[in-house]
């Protein structure tokens, strides 16, 4: 089942990436494959963590598919579950975690996914593409925190 781990230092703090990360309804605009999300649901339990449900869209050229997720922003841990409900995908989970090493100058985001499409045409086609995405996704975050929050300076 393919996977992908990366950590990076980033120049901004674990809560200013937290809440980059957390405002999914902006992938869209820098996002690689993704082409829209629209969230379905928005809640809180009682320990002030919130869950959305949201629909995401990703495609390259004549390949688009369609998946729901839940998203749980931990903003006390400073983590971020997503977890596949349904679509294109037999499984699909994500993790995100920040954190601060104040000495140093920067953050820490470790981002890690695991996922399997369903159909092996599908995985054929879109698997290398999702591969090469996430290699760029952590560079599309932190440039994305540099326009929001400012280039940073170490």
């Amino acid at each position: 089942m393919p996977s992908f781990r990366n950590e990076r230092r980033v120049r901004h703090s674990a809560r200013d990436m937290f809440e980059l990360v957390a405002d999914v309804e902006r992938y869209p605009e820098f996002v690689p494959l993704c082409q829209a999300l629209r969230v379905r649901r928005r809640s809180k339990d009682d320990q002030g963590v919130e869950i959305l449900v949201a629909d995401m869209e990703v495609g390259y050229r004549a390949i688009h598919e369609k998946f729901a997720s839940r998203v749980t922003l931990d903003r006390l841990r400073l983590k971020i579950l997503v977890e596949y409900i349904d679509g294109p995908f037999r499984r699909l989970e994500n993790i995100w975690n920040f954190r601060d090493d104040p000495q140093a100058g920067f953050s820490t985001v470790e981002f890690f996914i695991v996922y399997e499409f369903r159909s092996r045409l599908l995985s054929a086609l879109m698997g290398s593409m999702f591969d090469a995405s996430f290699r760029r996704f952590s560079a599309a975050f932190e440039a994305r925190a540099d326009v929001i929050y400012g280039r940073k300076l170490g």
